[in-house]
């Protein structure tokens, strides 16, 4: 891959976290402390795979960062922005839709370093059967964080049985995606191949 291709998303991935913080910079301007606070752990989220590279042998690539930067920002958004409101109910499933793609791809690196680096041998319908059913069990606990949200602040993030059965099947939707695509690339290249991808170069298989 082109240096100067993998430069632009890199940049890309750093603008969305920049749109993060100014939405914390209105939270703060508007003096909601509690909102700047959500923003700024979004931030920070955002930042973990730039510190783990940092710390490991792990190395992902633009891409997954973009979507981590934009799956959080999509939420931080929804709650300083209220776009939650403003754009109901379409900005609420597309946000789930693209945290349950990023969820769903960082499972299938987690479950792919497992592989590598444990004992286990796990076999692609394992590691498909992986990918979806653990988006969707944190797909139900962020609809339990709305619940809890909703109960504790007076906000509005769930509307009723309709609309967290919809937020589930988006998820469903994302996981099947990432999982049919974890598959297309299990049957053609080894685990091996497709793990080298989120590390550096030269990792050595022992930790």
């Amino acid at each position: 891959m082109p240096r100067s291709y993998r430069s632009r998303g890199r940049y890309l991935a750093y603008a969305v976290q920049g749109l993060i913080l100014l939405n914390v910079g209105y939270s703060l301007w508007i003096w909601d402390i509690f909102l700047a606070l959500v923003g700024m752990f979004g931030f920070f989220l955002t930042t973990v795979p730039y510190i783990v590279s940092r710390r490991a042998e792990i190395c992902m690539p633009w891409e997954v960062n973009l979507l981590i930067a934009l799956s959080l920002y999509l939420h931080v958004a929804g709650h300083i922005s209220d776009y939650y409101v403003v754009f109901a109910p379409y900005y609420d499933k597309i946000a789930h839709f693209v945290s349950s793609i990023t969820i769903s791809v960082l499972g299938f690196v987690l479950v792919l370093l497992v592989d590598r680096y444990s004992g286990l041998r796990l076999t692609r319908p394992m590691i498909v059967f992986f990918i979806v059913i653990s988006t969707m069990g944190l797909g139900a606990l962020w609809e339990i964080y709305e619940y809890l949200f909703d109960t504790l602040f007076a906000t509005a993030l769930q509307h009723g049985l309709d609309d967290t059965m919809t937020d589930l099947i988006f998820d469903l939707f994302g996981a099947v995606i990432i999982a049919a695509v974890g598959n297309f690339y299990l049957r053609r290249l080894t685990k091996e191949e497709i793990t080298a991808l989120f590390l550096k170069p030269g990792t050595k298989k022992e930790l």
